[in-house]
């Protein structure tokens, strides 16, 4: 008796079968019918029989082909798999002989499937992914906060107070990251600098590949300046990491000694993104002030975050007397914020933003889809109820609709993983600042993801035909060969309440998108403040180790002010450390009145603060409204003086003349009063958006090393660019020029924020509209298609084609107005989540949601015409003979 064969000889047959079921049919055939040829010879021979009585004895004898061929199939044990595969193959053809349907539904799928994808994969790499140090969850970012909105830097006496009794911290240090002249050998040129002292890489616990890390001693004031680099910067400039070492870079003029190279994969530490890490020296503070660090800490293990806050509290008001007549804030306290959460800063609301958008498109286009796929199981009734008739089992009438619903949902899934990649690139494009975002990819979470969301799309899309397959009285109907009158009723009241959902749905994107647009034309057409037309700025940073005192810095700009004014076509000349209309690194200084003082231990007022010289209102064309602009002998011998915005006076001094009234500037008591000798016009410095509050001090009377250079020219600032770049070096070539550009190209990039804001949601909107559109016009079309005979007998009965048409559009604008209503319903509390975005307009603006509800009918009542006036095609006699 032979032996049974193994599981993997079995297992290698059946997939052997499974990969070969056709040839196998056809050696079966072939064996079958040379045993019937050769019994119906021998029944010729034996009884002489003809041939076609010989052959039907010879079958009847034989019992049946097909339970042999059954047989076969199960004993091949793979019969589930190849009735899945026959059912694959059945409903590509199917969906092939309807290329509209099928692309309009693979289309819709991979649009919503995609762009869902890409905010998932954007949200896990922004939001959800741990931080790359051991522990993330211990580092916290230290603020001053004085209100549970405004928190700002940390200044040396808060760094050194948490540093030296942070008992909750195993670890704490601070950065202090800006632009700077850096030098290897080669010319210098501005890159990003994080300045951090030893504890800030201890906190995060970030260690050099080679050399050794920064060291506290490093960081004492007068001890050899040194930097570690990043891993790409060493080997650009000294060929390898190893031959850095020792190497010599200067960074703002002075030679820092390299000790240490960071692993390749470092390019960002706690949100500051450089390749150069010079050590920082923090000098003894003469007062509170200013607040120019960021502190970063790590919790010491067994701490909770809780404990810190109570720490920092109590350090706060340990602290506040000691330095009270600098900083007479007696609210403001020290608050740790989880570093992941701070480094996230407005990513939050943005993608939050984002996410109800693409949530709102891709239940629009399920929707769409579920409509689509209910017109096409309506319109294949026929034949269903011919298969029941045949003998098909109400299990396989489903299997068959299952099947065709995930081939689609596959087809349309696999597009959208495409789609998906392509929108997150686009959107690291389109916002760029969001943390995290750039290192965003769309991995195998994001394939998950849209797996998944493909197959809750398809049991959506297959669970009212499935529904309706399973109950008994349909099943019935289908039989006996009815048309299923109350299934078509109830399908057609499903189909309706789709089209409503869609038009609900897409009004909310719309008055998004409406209200983002409005805002945005608002932003547009405020005046920055000054002309923007035939300005060319230009920021320079002379290094501080040869540009360390007033002598220096004022012998440079009066050079080079005075080479730049004697260049054919420049108009005017000035400098100032603000740079409008977006300075993110604005200056903002406290200070006291002198007419009203606060209140002990009461915050004083903060105002944007910047420095400029006597020829910088006049070079951006800021008017004088009273007083004078700053003279040579507002210098640094002389009373303190500054220069105030409208706005700003009209805060301070509301119906009084502010022109020789005094103040106690940045909280230093022991100093002069500063006067107050002129009122300029606003110029937006924090966005078009923001105040126009701003106040200047004369840069004669302390001379800073960063100023941005004004040139207004007679032509266009371009032809004047390289001149002005040519008079800088001829100054000194050893100082790098930082950007520059015309002032009307800074304006137009301040707006790139809102720009892309609108573009996107308008985009999605689109998206939105159009599948509602498709929505009404593909369910009136099938009513139009379905109807006929109706429609032939009312016009046979004397109906107009206007009047036939009227009622279909009337019909379609029913469904379009329902769904407009509700989504005012959602819109009303969606776009709160837009508040803080918008400028001069509210969430709920009733002409924008009036303007945007007028667009979505107008775009409905046009789908609704488009599907309704194949009516007046509609030939009576023939639509009734039809039917």
């Amino acid at each position: 008796m032979p032996a049974e064969p193994g599981w993997f000889s079995r297992a290698f047959r059946r997939l052997y079968a499974l990969r070969n079921g056709e040839a196998l049919d056809r050696e079966l055939d072939e064996e079958i019918r040379q045993h019937i040829e050769l019994e119906s010879q021998d029944l010729m021979q034996r009884e002489g029989l003809t041939l076609d009585e010989a052959r039907r004895r010879a079958l009847v004898a034989f019992g049946g082909v097909e339970r042999y061929r059954e047989a076969q199939h199960d004993e091949r044990g793979w019969r589930c798999l190849e009735d899945l595969v026959k059912d694959v193959k059945y409903s590509l053809r199917g969906l092939i002989r309807t290329p509209t349907f099928s692309l309009s539904v693979i289309t819709v799928l991979a649009l919503g499937i995609g762009a869902s994808a890409a905010m998932f994969s954007a949200v896990d790499a922004v939001l959800l992914a741990s931080l790359p140090y051991r522990d993330g969850d211990q580092l916290v970012r230290i603020y001053q906060q004085n209100t549970p909105t405004n928190r700002f830097g940390i200044s040396t006496v808060d760094y050194q107070a948490v540093e030296t009794l942070g008992g909750t911290f195993s670890a704490v240090g601070a950065a202090s990251p800006r632009n700077m002249a850096v030098s290897a050998g080669t010319d210098p040129v501005q890159v990003s600098v994080g300045r951090v002292t030893a504890g800030f890489f201890r906190a995060l616990e970030i260690t050099p590949a080679t050399g050794r890390p920064l060291m506290s001693g490093d960081g004492i004031v007068g001890a050899p300046p040194v930097v570690v680099l990043g891993h790409s910067f060493a080997t650009r400039s000294f060929g390898s990491p190893a031959a850095a070492l020792g190497r010599s870079v200067t960074i703002d003029g002075s030679a820092h000694t390299v000790i240490g190279i960071l692993p390749p994969s470092v390019v960002e530490l706690a949100g500051i993104r450089s390749q150069v890490w010079p050590v920082l020296q923090v000098a003894a503070p003469t007062r509170r002030g200013p607040f120019w660090l960021i502190l970063v800490g790590r919790i010491a293990p067994g701490v909770s975050l809780e404990d810190t806050k109570s720490h920092l509290a109590t350090l706060s008001q340990r602290v506040f007397p000691l330095w009270a007549a600098s900083f007479q804030d007696s609210v403001a306290r020290l608050t740790p914020e989880p570093l992941r959460r701070a480094l996230q800063g407005n990513a939050r609301p943005t993608l939050r933003i984002f996410s109800a958008a693409v949530a709102l498109v891709l239940f629009i286009a399920i929707a769409n889809v579920v409509n689509l796929m209910l017109v096409r199981v309506s319109g294949r009734w026929r034949e269903v109820v011919l298969r029941t008739t045949l003998g098909a089992t109400r299990g396989r009438m489903i299997r068959m609709i299952l099947t065709e619903s995930i081939v689609l949902t596959l087809a349309g899934g696999t597009l959208g993983i495409v789609i998906g990649i392509g929108g997150l690139h686009l959107l690291a494009r389109i916002a760029p600042d969001l943390h995290g975002i750039a290192d965003a990819r769309f991995g195998w979470s994001g394939v998950a993801f849209a797996a998944m969301v493909a197959m809750l799309t398809g049991a959506i899309v297959a669970a009212y035909p499935v529904t309706l397959l399973l109950r008994r009285e349909e099943s019935t109907a289908l039989r006996d060969g009815g048309r299923g009158a109350s299934a078509g009723k109830r399908t057609g009241i499903l189909r309706a309440s789709f089209v409503v959902a869609e038009f609900a749905l897409a009004l909310p994107l719309l008055a998004g998108a409406g209200l983002l647009l409005n805002s945005f034309v608002r932003l547009q057409r405020v005046h920055p403040g000054f002309d923007p037309q035939h300005i060319l700025t230009v920021a320079v940073r002379l290094p501080s180790a040869r540009y360390s005192g007033d002598t220096a810095i004022a012998a440079y700009w009066t050079n080079a002010l005075s080479r730049i004014r004697e260049i054919p076509g420049v108009v005017s000349a000035g400098m100032a450390t603000a740079l409008p209309p977006n300075d993110e690194n604005i200056c903002c200084n406290n200070f006291d009145l002198l007419d009203h003082p606060v209140s002990p231990g009461e915050p004083q007022p903060v105002s944007p603060w910047a420095m400029a010289n006597q020829t910088y209102f006049d070079a951006l064309g800021v008017e004088l409204l009273a007083g004078r602009f700053f003279t040579s002998a507002d210098s640094a011998g002389a009373p303190p003086a500054i220069i105030v915005s409208r706005t700003w006076a009209d805060h301070f001094f509301p119906g009084l003349d502010p022109l020789g009234r005094q103040l106690i500037s940045g909280g230093c008591t022991a100093c002069p009063h500063t006067t107050i000798v002129g009122v300029v016009g606003d110029v937006k410095y924090q966005g078009l958006g923001g105040s126009g509050e701003a106040a200047y001090d004369p840069v004669t009377g302390g001379w800073p090393i960063f100023l941005n250079l004004f040139v207004r020219t007679s032509g266009p600032p371009a032809d004047v660019l390289a001149q002005v770049q040519a008079a800088l070096l001829s100054v000194d070539p050893g100082v790098p020029l930082d950007d520059a550009a015309p002032m009307e190209d800074r304006l137009y990039a301040s707006m790139a924020d809102p720009r892309k804001m609108v573009t996107l949601v308008g985009a999605f909107a689109g998206v939105a509209l159009l599948l509602a559109a498709i929505g009404v016009f593909g369910m009136l079309s099938y009513t139009v298609s379905t109807r006929r005979r109706e429609i032939g007998v009312r016009m046979a009965l004397g109906a107009t084609p206007s009047s036939v048409i009227g009622m279909i559009v009337g019909r379609g604008m029913l469904q379009a107005g329902l769904g407009a209503i509700l989504g005012l319903i959602v819109a009303s509390l969606g776009t709160r989540l837009l508040s803080s975005g918008l400028f001069g307009v509210g969430a709920r603006d009733p002409g924008t949601l009036a303007a945007v509800t007028a667009l979505l009918m107008g775009v409905a009542g046009f789908a609704c015409w488009l599907a309704a006036r194949r009516t007046a095609s509609v030939n009576p006699v023939e639509a009734i003979r039809a039917e």
